[in-house]
Protein backbone atom coordinates (compact mmCIF):
# COMPACT_ATOMS: atom_id res chain seq x y z
CA UNK A 1 0.00 0.00 0.00
CA UNK A 2 1.36 3.35 -1.04
CA UNK A 3 1.21 6.33 1.28
CA UNK A 4 -0.06 9.46 -0.40
CA UNK A 5 1.56 12.81 0.19
CA UNK A 6 -1.37 13.90 2.33
CA UNK A 7 -1.08 10.99 4.74
CA UNK A 8 -1.54 12.42 8.26
CA UNK A 9 1.75 12.92 10.06
CA UNK A 10 0.60 11.03 13.12
CA UNK A 11 0.00 7.88 11.04
CA UNK A 12 3.52 8.04 9.70
CA UNK A 13 4.81 8.50 13.23
CA UNK A 14 2.83 5.54 14.54
CA UNK A 15 4.22 3.35 11.78
CA UNK A 16 7.70 4.46 12.75
CA UNK A 17 6.90 3.79 16.38
CA UNK A 18 5.80 0.24 15.63
CA UNK A 19 8.95 -0.39 13.65
CA UNK A 20 11.07 1.03 16.44
CA UNK A 21 9.33 -1.00 19.14
CA UNK A 22 10.04 -4.15 17.18
CA UNK A 23 13.73 -3.39 17.47
CA UNK A 24 13.71 -2.87 21.23
CA UNK A 25 14.77 -6.44 21.87
CA UNK A 26 18.05 -5.65 20.17
CA UNK A 27 18.89 -2.77 22.48
CA UNK A 28 21.29 -4.75 24.63
CA UNK A 29 23.48 -5.60 21.65
CA UNK A 30 23.24 -2.08 20.24
CA UNK A 31 23.81 -0.12 23.43
CA UNK A 32 25.87 -2.42 25.59
CA UNK A 33 27.57 -5.01 23.38
CA UNK A 34 29.32 -7.69 25.38
CA UNK A 35 27.10 -7.25 28.43
CA UNK A 36 25.88 -10.61 29.69
CA UNK A 37 22.14 -11.25 30.07
CA UNK A 38 22.25 -11.27 33.86
CA UNK A 39 23.86 -7.84 34.06
CA UNK A 40 21.51 -6.43 31.45
CA UNK A 41 18.51 -7.85 33.29
CA UNK A 42 19.74 -6.27 36.53
CA UNK A 43 20.09 -2.91 34.81
CA UNK A 44 16.54 -3.17 33.46
CA UNK A 45 15.24 -4.01 36.94
CA UNK A 46 16.87 -0.86 38.31
CA UNK A 47 15.41 1.18 35.47
CA UNK A 48 11.92 -0.10 36.22
CA UNK A 49 12.30 0.53 39.93
CA UNK A 50 13.45 4.14 39.43
CA UNK A 51 10.80 4.88 36.78
CA UNK A 52 8.00 3.55 39.00
CA UNK A 53 9.25 5.61 41.94
CA UNK A 54 9.46 8.69 39.75
CA UNK A 55 5.96 8.26 38.36
CA UNK A 56 4.12 7.17 41.47
CA UNK A 57 5.56 9.18 44.32
CA UNK A 58 8.80 8.04 45.86
CA UNK A 59 8.55 6.34 49.26
CA UNK A 60 11.46 5.73 51.62
CA UNK A 61 11.26 1.96 51.39
CA UNK A 62 11.22 1.99 47.59
CA UNK A 63 14.09 4.48 47.41
CA UNK A 64 16.19 2.41 49.81
CA UNK A 65 15.53 -0.79 47.83
CA UNK A 66 16.51 0.86 44.53
CA UNK A 67 19.63 2.27 46.17
CA UNK A 68 20.61 -1.23 47.32
CA UNK A 69 20.07 -2.59 43.80
CA UNK A 70 22.42 0.03 42.37
CA UNK A 71 25.04 -0.56 45.05
CA UNK A 72 24.95 -4.32 44.36
CA UNK A 73 25.76 -3.78 40.70
CA UNK A 74 28.39 -1.06 41.00
CA UNK A 75 31.76 -2.49 40.03
CA UNK A 76 30.23 -5.70 38.68
CA UNK A 77 30.77 -4.64 35.06
CA UNK A 78 33.69 -2.58 33.81
CA UNK A 79 31.81 -1.11 30.83
CA UNK A 80 31.77 2.72 31.21
CA UNK A 81 28.33 3.11 29.65
CA UNK A 82 26.93 0.56 32.11
CA UNK A 83 28.47 2.42 35.04
CA UNK A 84 27.24 5.76 33.64
CA UNK A 85 23.69 4.46 33.62
CA UNK A 86 24.00 3.35 37.23
CA UNK A 87 25.31 6.79 38.20
CA UNK A 88 22.46 8.49 36.33
CA UNK A 89 19.83 6.34 38.05
CA UNK A 90 21.49 7.10 41.36
CA UNK A 91 21.25 10.80 40.56
CA UNK A 92 17.55 10.44 39.82
CA UNK A 93 17.05 8.85 43.23
CA UNK A 94 18.87 11.74 44.89
CA UNK A 95 16.57 14.21 43.11
CA UNK A 96 13.54 12.36 44.48
CA UNK A 97 15.06 12.72 47.93
CA UNK A 98 15.62 16.45 47.42
CA UNK A 99 19.42 16.06 47.47
CA UNK A 100 20.38 18.21 44.50
CA UNK A 101 24.09 18.46 45.29
CA UNK A 102 24.37 14.66 45.44
CA UNK A 103 22.45 14.41 42.16
CA UNK A 104 24.88 16.89 40.58
CA UNK A 105 27.80 14.77 41.78
CA UNK A 106 26.32 11.65 40.21
CA UNK A 107 25.70 13.54 36.98
CA UNK A 108 29.35 14.60 36.77
CA UNK A 109 30.36 11.00 37.41
CA UNK A 110 28.07 9.75 34.63
CA UNK A 111 29.36 12.42 32.25
CA UNK A 112 32.96 11.45 32.90
CA UNK A 113 32.14 7.83 32.21
CA UNK A 114 30.00 8.29 29.08
CA UNK A 115 29.07 11.81 28.02
CA UNK A 116 26.30 10.82 25.57
CA UNK A 117 24.65 8.17 27.72
CA UNK A 118 20.86 8.58 27.43
CA UNK A 119 20.13 8.35 31.15
CA UNK A 120 22.89 10.83 31.89
CA UNK A 121 21.30 13.30 29.47
CA UNK A 122 17.91 12.80 31.09
CA UNK A 123 19.43 13.52 34.48
CA UNK A 124 20.91 16.74 33.09
CA UNK A 125 17.43 17.83 31.98
CA UNK A 126 15.99 17.08 35.40
CA UNK A 127 18.71 19.21 37.00
CA UNK A 128 17.74 22.22 34.85
CA UNK A 129 15.33 24.27 36.95
CA UNK A 130 14.23 26.66 34.20
CA UNK A 131 11.32 24.76 32.65
CA UNK A 132 11.41 26.59 29.32
CA UNK A 133 15.12 25.95 28.99
CA UNK A 134 14.61 22.32 30.01
CA UNK A 135 12.02 21.86 27.26
CA UNK A 136 14.33 23.47 24.71
CA UNK A 137 17.19 21.16 25.67
CA UNK A 138 14.98 18.08 25.48
CA UNK A 139 13.53 19.09 22.11
CA UNK A 140 17.00 19.67 20.69
CA UNK A 141 18.17 16.29 21.92
CA UNK A 142 15.12 14.58 20.41
CA UNK A 143 15.81 16.14 17.02
CA UNK A 144 19.41 14.93 17.05
CA UNK A 145 18.85 11.43 18.44
CA UNK A 146 15.83 10.03 16.62
CA UNK A 147 13.12 10.46 19.27
CA UNK A 148 13.91 7.83 21.93
CA UNK A 149 10.79 7.08 23.95
CA UNK A 150 12.49 8.04 27.21
CA UNK A 151 13.15 11.54 25.88
CA UNK A 152 9.51 11.90 24.85
CA UNK A 153 8.54 11.05 28.43
CA UNK A 154 10.76 13.94 29.55
CA UNK A 155 9.21 16.20 26.92
CA UNK A 156 5.72 15.27 28.12
CA UNK A 157 6.60 16.07 31.71
CA UNK A 158 8.18 19.40 30.80
CA UNK A 159 5.15 20.38 28.71
CA UNK A 160 2.87 19.35 31.57
CA UNK A 161 4.76 21.56 34.01
CA UNK A 162 4.50 24.44 31.52
CA UNK A 163 0.71 23.96 31.33
CA UNK A 164 0.88 22.96 27.65
CA UNK A 165 -1.44 20.02 28.12
CA UNK A 166 -2.48 19.22 24.53
CA UNK A 167 1.17 18.83 23.57
CA UNK A 168 1.92 16.85 26.73
CA UNK A 169 -0.77 14.29 25.86
CA UNK A 170 0.72 13.83 22.38
CA UNK A 171 4.24 13.42 23.78
CA UNK A 172 3.15 10.81 26.32
CA UNK A 173 1.16 8.83 23.76
CA UNK A 174 4.11 8.78 21.37
CA UNK A 175 6.44 7.72 24.19
CA UNK A 176 4.18 4.89 25.28
CA UNK A 177 4.06 3.55 21.71
CA UNK A 178 7.83 3.64 21.41
CA UNK A 179 8.33 2.03 24.82
CA UNK A 180 5.85 -0.80 24.26
CA UNK A 181 8.41 -3.40 25.36
CA UNK A 182 8.85 -1.51 28.62
CA UNK A 183 5.22 -1.25 29.81
CA UNK A 184 6.32 0.06 33.19
CA UNK A 185 6.86 3.47 31.59
CA UNK A 186 3.18 3.78 30.69
CA UNK A 187 2.14 2.33 34.05
CA UNK A 188 4.31 4.86 35.87
CA UNK A 189 3.51 7.99 33.85
CA UNK A 190 -0.08 7.46 32.73
CA UNK A 191 -1.20 9.50 35.74
CA UNK A 192 0.56 12.50 34.17
CA UNK A 193 -0.99 11.72 30.79
CA UNK A 194 -4.43 11.37 32.38
CA UNK A 195 -4.13 14.65 34.24
CA UNK A 196 -2.93 16.41 31.07
CA UNK A 197 -5.99 15.05 29.27
CA UNK A 198 -8.28 16.37 32.01
CA UNK A 199 -6.67 19.80 31.85
CA UNK A 200 -6.31 20.02 28.08
CA UNK A 201 -9.28 22.39 27.68
CA UNK A 202 -8.23 24.58 30.58
CA UNK A 203 -4.80 25.75 29.50
CA UNK A 204 -6.04 28.94 27.84
CA UNK A 205 -7.13 31.93 29.92
CA UNK A 206 -6.41 30.60 33.39
CA UNK A 207 -4.15 32.35 35.88
CA UNK A 208 -1.28 30.49 37.53
CA UNK A 209 -3.04 30.04 40.87
CA UNK A 210 -6.08 28.61 39.14
CA UNK A 211 -3.92 26.14 37.29
CA UNK A 212 -2.26 25.06 40.54
CA UNK A 213 -5.68 24.39 42.05
CA UNK A 214 -6.90 22.64 38.89
CA UNK A 215 -4.10 20.08 39.25
CA UNK A 216 -5.12 19.10 42.77
CA UNK A 217 -6.86 15.80 43.42
CA UNK A 218 -8.97 17.54 46.06
CA UNK A 219 -9.73 21.17 46.90
CA UNK A 220 -10.70 23.18 49.96
CA UNK A 221 -13.34 25.88 50.30
CA UNK A 222 -10.53 28.42 50.09
CA UNK A 223 -9.33 26.88 46.81
CA UNK A 224 -12.89 26.87 45.48
CA UNK A 225 -13.31 30.56 46.29
CA UNK A 226 -9.96 31.54 44.76
CA UNK A 227 -10.80 29.69 41.56
CA UNK A 228 -14.29 31.21 41.37
CA UNK A 229 -12.91 34.69 42.02
CA UNK A 230 -10.12 34.34 39.43
CA UNK A 231 -12.15 32.78 36.64
CA UNK A 232 -15.68 34.20 36.93
CA UNK A 233 -17.78 37.13 38.12
CA UNK A 234 -20.08 34.84 40.06
CA UNK A 235 -19.19 36.22 43.49
CA UNK A 236 -19.39 39.90 42.58
CA UNK A 237 -22.74 40.03 44.39
CA UNK A 238 -20.63 39.61 47.54
CA UNK A 239 -17.46 41.53 46.69
CA UNK A 240 -18.89 44.23 44.37
CA UNK A 241 -15.57 44.00 42.54
CA UNK A 242 -13.44 44.53 45.64
CA UNK A 243 -10.30 42.41 45.93
CA UNK A 244 -11.15 40.67 49.18
CA UNK A 245 -9.05 37.75 50.46
CA UNK A 246 -10.57 34.29 50.21
CA UNK A 247 -11.12 34.06 53.98
CA UNK A 248 -13.28 37.21 53.99
CA UNK A 249 -15.31 35.98 51.03
CA UNK A 250 -15.73 32.59 52.70
CA UNK A 251 -17.19 34.21 55.82
CA UNK A 252 -19.61 36.29 53.73
CA UNK A 253 -20.71 33.31 51.63
CA UNK A 254 -21.22 31.24 54.78
CA UNK A 255 -23.36 33.98 56.29
CA UNK A 256 -25.57 34.04 53.19
CA UNK A 257 -25.81 30.21 53.15
CA UNK A 258 -24.03 29.95 49.80
CA UNK A 259 -21.70 27.58 51.63
CA UNK A 260 -23.48 24.90 53.73
CA UNK A 261 -22.83 24.38 57.42
CA UNK A 262 -22.19 20.71 56.70
CA UNK A 263 -21.56 18.62 53.60
CA UNK A 264 -23.21 15.52 55.02
CA UNK A 265 -25.98 14.87 52.50
CA UNK A 266 -27.68 12.43 54.91
CA UNK A 267 -28.13 14.89 57.79
CA UNK A 268 -31.62 15.73 59.07
CA UNK A 269 -30.69 19.04 60.73
CA UNK A 270 -27.81 21.48 60.48
CA UNK A 271 -25.03 21.34 63.11
CA UNK A 272 -24.36 24.25 65.45
CA UNK A 273 -20.68 24.42 64.48
CA UNK A 274 -19.38 26.19 61.37
CA UNK A 275 -17.06 24.73 58.74
CA UNK A 276 -13.52 25.93 58.12
CA UNK A 277 -12.25 27.35 54.84
CA UNK A 278 -9.62 24.56 54.97
CA UNK A 279 -12.30 21.86 54.81
CA UNK A 280 -12.15 19.57 51.78
CA UNK A 281 -14.98 20.13 49.30
CA UNK A 282 -17.23 17.15 48.57
CA UNK A 283 -19.57 16.74 45.62
CA UNK A 284 -22.50 17.58 47.89
CA UNK A 285 -20.84 20.85 48.92
CA UNK A 286 -19.90 21.71 45.35
CA UNK A 287 -23.49 21.18 44.22
CA UNK A 288 -24.80 23.37 47.05
CA UNK A 289 -22.34 26.15 46.22
CA UNK A 290 -22.96 26.05 42.47
CA UNK A 291 -26.76 25.98 42.72
CA UNK A 292 -26.92 28.72 45.36
CA UNK A 293 -24.49 30.94 43.51
CA UNK A 294 -26.50 30.37 40.33
CA UNK A 295 -29.68 31.42 42.14
CA UNK A 296 -27.99 34.54 43.52
CA UNK A 297 -26.71 35.61 40.11
CA UNK A 298 -30.12 35.05 38.53
CA UNK A 299 -31.82 36.84 41.42
CA UNK A 300 -34.14 33.85 41.73
CA UNK A 301 -34.04 32.22 45.15
CA UNK A 302 -37.09 30.23 44.17
CA UNK A 303 -34.63 27.86 42.47
CA UNK A 304 -33.50 26.74 45.93
CA UNK A 305 -36.80 24.87 46.53
CA UNK A 306 -37.66 24.16 42.92
CA UNK A 307 -37.47 20.38 43.17
CA UNK A 308 -38.21 19.48 46.78
CA UNK A 309 -41.60 21.20 46.53
CA UNK A 310 -42.57 18.77 43.74
CA UNK A 311 -41.17 15.48 45.01
CA UNK A 312 -43.70 12.88 46.12
CA UNK A 313 -41.56 11.16 48.73
CA UNK A 314 -39.14 9.51 46.29
CA UNK A 315 -35.78 10.74 45.03
CA UNK A 316 -34.91 10.25 41.34
CA UNK A 317 -31.29 9.73 42.49
CA UNK A 318 -30.91 6.47 44.49
CA UNK A 319 -28.07 7.60 46.78
CA UNK A 320 -29.77 10.87 47.80
CA UNK A 321 -32.67 10.94 50.26
CA UNK A 322 -35.59 13.11 49.07
CA UNK A 323 -35.57 14.82 52.49
CA UNK A 324 -31.91 15.79 52.20
CA UNK A 325 -31.30 19.55 52.30
CA UNK A 326 -29.05 18.96 49.26
CA UNK A 327 -31.80 17.54 47.04
CA UNK A 328 -32.58 20.83 45.25
CA UNK A 329 -28.94 21.69 44.70
CA UNK A 330 -28.07 18.26 43.36
CA UNK A 331 -31.09 17.94 41.08
CA UNK A 332 -30.61 21.51 39.87
CA UNK A 333 -26.93 20.98 39.04
CA UNK A 334 -27.62 17.68 37.29
CA UNK A 335 -30.58 18.99 35.27
CA UNK A 336 -28.65 22.14 34.30
CA UNK A 337 -25.63 19.95 33.46
CA UNK A 338 -23.31 21.82 35.83
CA UNK A 339 -22.58 18.39 37.30
CA UNK A 340 -23.28 14.82 36.25
CA UNK A 341 -24.08 11.41 37.70
CA UNK A 342 -20.67 9.66 37.60
CA UNK A 343 -22.12 6.19 37.00
CA UNK A 344 -25.23 7.41 35.18
CA UNK A 345 -27.41 6.70 38.20
CA UNK A 346 -25.89 7.86 41.51
CA UNK A 347 -24.55 11.26 42.52
CA UNK A 348 -21.89 10.05 45.00
CA UNK A 349 -22.35 13.10 47.27
CA UNK A 350 -19.50 12.24 49.63
CA UNK A 351 -16.80 11.88 46.98
CA UNK A 352 -14.11 14.56 46.93
CA UNK A 353 -13.96 17.10 44.10
CA UNK A 354 -10.88 17.42 41.92
CA UNK A 355 -9.71 20.89 40.96
CA UNK A 356 -9.99 20.27 37.22
CA UNK A 357 -13.55 18.98 37.64
CA UNK A 358 -14.62 22.03 39.62
CA UNK A 359 -13.16 24.42 37.05
CA UNK A 360 -15.16 22.63 34.34
CA UNK A 361 -18.29 23.02 36.46
CA UNK A 362 -17.67 26.74 36.89
CA UNK A 363 -17.28 27.26 33.16
CA UNK A 364 -20.70 25.66 32.56
CA UNK A 365 -22.45 28.24 34.74
CA UNK A 366 -21.11 31.26 32.93
CA UNK A 367 -18.86 34.29 33.48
Amino acid sequence: MKLKNNTPAFILFLLAALAFSGCQSMQKDLLLPGLDDRAFSGLTEIEEAVVRLDGGGADKEGLAKARRQIAAMEGSVADPDFQAQLAAWSGRLYLMEGKNSDAQREYRKAQNLSARNLQSRILSFRLERDLSKRLSLISGDIESSGQPGELLIERGRALFDLNRFFEAVAAFDSAFALLAEKPFYEEAYRIFRGKAWELRELEQGTVNRTMEIARQEEITWKDLIEMTKNETNLIRFITAGRDWPAETIFAQLLERSVIPLSQNAALSEWPSSKPSSAETVLRSGAAWFLWHINAENRANRGLLTRYSSRLQGRSPIPDLDPRSPFIDSVLGCVESEFMSLPDGRNFLPHDRVKGSDFLSMLKKIGP
